[in-house]
Parts: structure tokens; C-alpha cells; sequence
């Protein structure tokens, strides 16, 4: 088994009183983390998935004396999935307050329900994470950094979702699947989408734009409908865990952008599947775009692995000057260039240097990203 950075943390958190709500993707192995997890504990533990019927049926407002009953003298309860239960937030805390002894743990692949019917009543009672497709510093610590360096090429295709690494042969079937069915089951099951074709469309052109500036009015013109529309759907892809954006950092200077996104993919497997295309790099003409998009997904899951607080942006200004990204952490700045070839040149602009005084520039090639990936610097 391929050991998750997230386990050590939830192991700093157990204290038999809040619960540890993991979030994530489908697919992503939050079952497999949350029963090893519960194994190390060495405890016994009750597990439920919420999309089973006898679940749902057991854990309701209605059952709540009979669900306790349930646990027996187990120290330890997996609940699994658990959007798709009706007033999940106001069960666990119900079963938290009664002060059971028993540590809960409660995953889901949507924030769509969890995040909205248990942030308030879970107030004081949770813990808090996000798990995503397997990491670079995750691989790099099961592979070896060598063996990990020879496979850039197919992770930059092919993903790192756990099913896809250990079954390479298999990779373009499994996320072909992923993508056509994982992927919407949470925003069509929760929220009732009536037009999952406009979803698809959507998904592919921000596939296709990964890297550049989204405009909502030009995405909107293009799939054919209104931008309140769109950014609904993008924001829907954001609670599911599919896509994140990434803002622009700016102290309103007059030439500045301020108000455009970057939309990236947790993971290049899935925005290739969508765009159907798994060619290899040496055949590809936006290796660019996927590098760039596997840079920000993994340096995402390195920040949140180790409980970044600070704030993550790009910067433009109307002279078409950039800068790929841009780390803010206690009034310090932090910039970095993307370049797929080691040899190639980049040059931070004398605007943004004079302005933002970053402590540290530095350009991220093939020869240094595993570094920039696999230790956490702040």
C-alpha cells in the first residue's frame, strides 16, 4: 500500500471526541485511508457507505437511539460517502455530543452536502482535511526518486489516481470510466443538473484552456449559455473536486489584472480523458499546459498536506507581463516560472519585483520540480 501523507495527521488528531471528516475525489482511496487508518489504531471499527439503502435507512434523525446501538463497542466508526445522507451534520453531531468515546470518521467525494449541512452544526466537533489523487512526494517516497523521474512522462498523461499507478496497462480504461461516470455522479445526484451535456462541454473547454486565462463571457459564448450559468457549473466542478481556480494577486495598481481566474484540474489524467487525448509527451503539442497544470495540482496537495495558511495567485498586468504563480505566507512573497525545457529563459518582471519585493524567484524545470514538490519550506 502506498502510505498517504494524510495519515500522519490524522493520527495527531484523534482524541476520541471530534470527528475527522475527510474530503476528496472519487476514486481516490479515502475507503482504503480511512480503514488503514482505523487499523493502526488498532481498535475495532463499524464501517457505512452512504450510498447503500440499509445506511441511509439506519442513519436518520429518525434512528438516531438504534444507530447508537448499532456501534456495539466499537472505539472506531467509518461513515463512508457521506453526502449522500439526509442531515448527515446534524446526526454526527447529535452522535458527538452524546459523548460516545468513539472516534468518527466521515469522508465524502462532494462538499455539496457535507460542507453545507455539517459546517455549522459541526462547529468545535471536527477535523478538517482534503485527500487528493496520490501525490509526488507520496510516489517518490513508495517508488524511489529515481524510478518516479523515469515515469514523469506517463503521470503527465495518465494522472496519479491510485488505480491508474498501479495499473498502468490499464490506465486509459479506467479513466475513461472515471470520467464518464464518477466524475458527474455527485453534481447529478445532489443537485438535480438537468443539462449534463452543457456540463460536458464546459468541462472540455476549460481542458482545453488549462494554463490560460478563463474568460466567463467567452465560455459562456462558446458552450452556449448565460455566464451565471457557467460559473455555476464551474463552481459545482469545484466542490466535487474536479477543477480549482487560481486568482490574480494585486495591490490596484492601475495596470494590473485583478479580476481574472486560472482554472486547473486536480489531475492531468482526468483533463486528458475529457479531451480525449493520451498521446505521449514526445507527440504533444500542449506539453506546456500539462505541465503547468501538474505543477499547481501537486504543489496544491503538498500546501494542504501540511496545513498551508497562506494565499496562492498568478499575476498579469496589461502589458502582458506574467508570472505563472505566486505563493503569499505571513507578508512574504514567493515567484515562480513554469518551463517544461531546463534551458529556457525566464525573466520576472521589473514591475512585479518592484512592487511585491519577493523573497525568493525561481523558475521550475524537469530537473528541479521534485525537490519544489517533496519538501514543504514554510
Amino acid at each position: 500500500m502506498i502510505q498517504r501523507t494524510l495519515q500522519k495527521r490524522l493520527a495527531q488528531r484523534v482524541d476520541y471526541k471530534k470527528a475527522l471528516l475527510i474530503f476528496g475525489p472519487r476514486q481516490v482511496g479515502k475507503t482504503t485511508l480511512a480503514k488503514a487508518f482505523a487499523h493502526s489504531l488498532q481498535e475495532e471499527f463499524e464501517y457505512f457507505n452512504g450510498d447503500h439503502i440499509i445506511t441511509k435507512s439506519l442513519w436518520s434523525m429518525d434512528n438516531i437511539e438504534a444507530l447508537k446501538q448499532s456501534f456495539g463497542h466499537k472505539k472506531v466508526v467509518i461513515l463512508d460517502e457521506a453526502q449522500m445522507i439526509e442531515n448527515v451534520g446534524l446526526i454526527c453531531k447529535q452522535l458527538i455530543d452524546a459523548e460516545l468515546g468513539i472516534q468518527f470518521m466521515v469522508t465524502g467525494s462532494s462538499s455539496l452536502t457535507i460542507a453545507d449541512k455539517t459546517q455549522e452544526p459541526l462547529t468545535g466537533r471536527k477535523w478538517e482535511y482534503f485527500l487528493y489523487p496520490i501525490s509526488c512526494a507520496e510516489l517518490m517516497a513508495y517508488q524511489g526518486i529515481p524510478q518516479y523521474l523515469q515515469l514523469i512522462p506517463h503521470y503527465l498523461v495518465y494522472g496519479t489516481y491510485p488505480e491508474v499507478v498501479t495499473n498502468i496497462l490499464d490506465a486509459r480504461e479506467i479513466l475513461s470510466n472515471i470520467a464518464s461516470s464518477y466524475l458527474y455522479k455527485d453534481v447529478l445526484a445532489l443537485v438535480g443538473l438537468k443539462r449534463p451535456q452543457l456540463l460536458e462541454k464546459i468541462l472540455k473547454a476549460l481542458a482545453l484552456q488549462v494554463g490560460n486565462e478563463v474568460s466567463l463571457n467567452e465560455l459562456a459564448n462558446l458552450v452556449s449559455a448565460d455566464v451565471k450559468t457557467v460559473d455555476n457549473y464551474i463552481s459545482l466542478l469545484e466542490q466535487v473536486f474536479v477543477v480549482f481556480r487560481l486568482g490574480t494577486i494585486s495591490r490596484n495598481e492601475r495596470n494590473e489584472i485583478s479580476t481574472k481566474k486560472k482554472i486547473y484540474f486536480y489531475d492531468n489524467g482526468i483533463r486528458n480523458a475529457l479531451i480525449g487525448n493520451f498521446s505521449p509527451i514526445v507527440a504533444r503539442t500542449d506539453i506546456g499546459a500539462l505541465w503547468e497544470n501538474f505543477l499547481m495540482a501537486e504543489r496544491k496537495k503538498l500546501l494542504a498536506y501540511h496545513g498551508f495558511y497562506g494565499r496562492t495567485y498568478f499575476w498579469r498586468n496589461k502589458q502582458q507581463a506574467e508570472i505563472d504563480y505566486v505563493e503569499e505566507i505571513d507578508g512574504k512573497i514567493y515567484a515562480f516560472e513554469f518551463k517544461w525545457n531546463p534551458a529556457a529563459k525566464a525573466k520576472f518582471p521589473q514591475a512585479f519585483i518592484e512592487n511585491y519585493q519577493p523573497v525568493e524567484t525561481k523558475i521550475i524545470h524537469q530537473e528541479n520540480f521534485w525537490q519544489w514538490l517533496n519538501e514543504y519550506p514554510y
